[in-house]
């Protein structure tokens, strides 16, 4: 369930399961990408109720996906949708961001973590990945050794190590108040302002495409494999 309301200068959007770690469902993703998308407030605020931000992708819809190259090019969109928007989206990261819950932040334009904030993209330890974008982001945001590193190990990054790879871009005790400094700024202003340190050209645009759809068909055959040992290991 994704809830939203306008706070001033502010639209604050959660993500409301707190009995699943905020876990993403396709109907998720479309009420999130709706959320972004028609939201006039110069700044979104991206939060998770409960103790987490978000644990990624809903384990059993992943189990049953019949299209996974869909679904995963349906959180590609969602995440461009936040990348995109006309407003500043802060994501406010406190307690557990994990898979597809990472790269959602990631799209954000300013990522904001609390001290109990971890971050994680364990797919690799049974046979997957988070494929919302994030092989294009990663590198971009912590660099290619870091974005390897976090990515191939599978490892947990608590607040100070996000902040120290770049992952976020402060630790405070209220993200919000984040959201709320730059919603002080002057609209115009900061719409233009992140239209051009977004601005990556025609040609950086149509590479991102490109990396997305060849991370989609690789999240695909990762899945098709995967469902194939388990469907192998029950018999």
């Amino acid at each position: 369930m994704i809830r939203t309301r306008g706070d001033g200068d502010v639209r604050v959007v959660t993500l409301d399961r707190p009995d699943r770690r905020n876990a993403i469902r396709p109907r998720d993703l479309t009420a999130l990408e709706a959320a972004v998308r028609e939201a006039t407030e110069p700044v979104v605020y991206l939060r998770g109720a409960g103790e987490a931000f978000c644990a990624g992708a809903d384990l059993d819809t992943v189990a049953a996906l019949s299209d996974p190259a869909a679904f995963a090019r349906h959180g590609q969109r969602v995440a461009r949708t936040i990348e995109e928007s006309e407003s500043v989206v802060v994501a406010g990261v406190d307690g557990a961001a994990r898979g597809g819950g990472v790269e959602l932040a990631l799209a954000a334009d300013v990522r904001v973590a609390t001290p109990d904030a971890t971050f994680a993209e364990p797919g690799v330890r049974f046979g997957l990945f988070g494929a919302w974008g994030g092989t294009v982001r990663f590198p971009r945001v912590m660099g290619e050794g870091e974005a390897l590193d976090f990515a191939l190990s599978g490892r947990v990054l608590d607040a100070d190590a996000a902040l120290r790879t770049g992952l976020v871009s402060r630790v405070v005790a209220n993200p919000r108040a984040v959201a709320d400094e730059i919603a002080g700024g002057k609209a115009d202003a900061l719409r233009v302002v992140k239209r051009r340190l977004r601005d990556r050209g025609e040609a950086g645009a149509a590479e991102d495409a490109a990396r997305e759809a060849a991370e989609a068909e690789a999240f695909a055959e990762l899945h098709r494999a995967h469902a194939e040992a388990v469907g192998g290991s029950r018999e």
